[in-house]
Parts: C-alpha cells; sequence; structure tokens
C-alpha cells in the first residue's frame, strides 16, 4: 500500500485538488449566471478565485503541515508562492491591459478592412489583488481539509 498521508503526494494532492476546484468554481458561477456550461474556464486564466493562487498556497500550507513551517520545504514553496501571486495579480494582469489596447488598435486600424482583422486577443490574463487574496486563502483552507483526511482515516 502507498502512503500519501505525510508525504509529497499529500502535497501535490492538495494543490491540484484546490486548484481544480477553484477552476470549477468559477465554471459553476458562470453557469449558474449565464445559464450556459462553458468547459473552456476550466483552463483559462483570471477570475474568482485564483486558482494560482489557491494552488500555491494549498501547496506552501501543506508542506509546512508536512516538513513543518520551519523547514526548508517550507520556506522554498511560500517564496514560489508569492512569486506566482506576485504574477497572477501584477504581470499578467498588465499583459491584459496591454491585449485590449492592441485589440483596439487593431480594430482602428482595419476599421475599413473589417474581413482581415485577426483573431482578438484574450483581454482577461489576470486577477486582481482581491481574487489573488481569496485564491490563496481557498487555499490553505483546502490544504488543511486534505491533511485532516489523510490524518484521520486509515485509508492511508
Amino acid at each position: 500500500m502507498v502512503t500519501i498521508g505525510g508525504t509529497g503526494y499529500e502535497v501535490i494532492i492538495a494543490g491540484l485538488l484546490s486548484g481544480l476546484i477553484a477552476q470549477l468554481i468559477k465554471m459553476l458561477s458562470y453557469t449558474l449566471y449565464y445559464r450556459k456550461i462553458n468547459f473552456r474556464l476550466l483552463v483559462q486564466t483570471g477570475g474568482m478565485p485564483s486558482s494560482h493562487s489557491s494552488s500555491m498556497c494549498a501547496m506552501a500550507t501543506s508542506a509546512g503541515l508536512v516538513s513543518g513551517f520551519s523547514s526548508v520545504d517550507f520556506a522554498i514553496a511560500v517564496g514560489f508562492a508569492m512569486v506566482v501571486m506576485y504574477d497572477a495579480a501584477g504581470v499578467r494582469q498588465a499583459a491584459g491591459k496591454m491585449a485590449g489596447i492592441l485589440n483596439r488598435m487593431t480594430e482602428d486600424f482595419y476599421k475599413h478592412h473589417s474581413e482581415h482583422i485577426p483573431d482578438r486577443l484574450r483581454e482577461l490574463l489576470g486577477n486582481t489583488p482581491f481574487e489573488v487574496f481569496v485564491g490563496a486563502l481557498f487555499g490553505i483552507g483546502w490544504a488543511m481539509i486534505v491533511h485532516q483526511y489523510f490524518a484521520h482515516t486509515g485509508l492511508f
């Protein structure tokens, strides 16, 4: 039998589960609001909660719970999570704003020849700081749930 609880497998499961559930929440909220299913939301970036932040904070928290909050594993995971969250809220959001500007410029440039307009660039690339914060809390919560599950079940 493979041991999962208290190992790196637990860390991976916490991160994957947290990110997947965050993406499912985005799809579910879209479905409830627009009354149609959009499976693309499962793989797109941006939105509430930030699945990048959720996954990374789940992995960092899980690493702390498994290896100790004073371990090198936890320190590396926190550092990596901070870079990913900064990227989600800063760099990718700026890239989304730039995509919006380029889309408008392209439309203006081709306004007399609309048949030549290239595909629009995706503008919702990043997250707001609030979406990143909620994603981080979501990930921390899921890491604790996963850890408690493996600690209290005799299955693994």
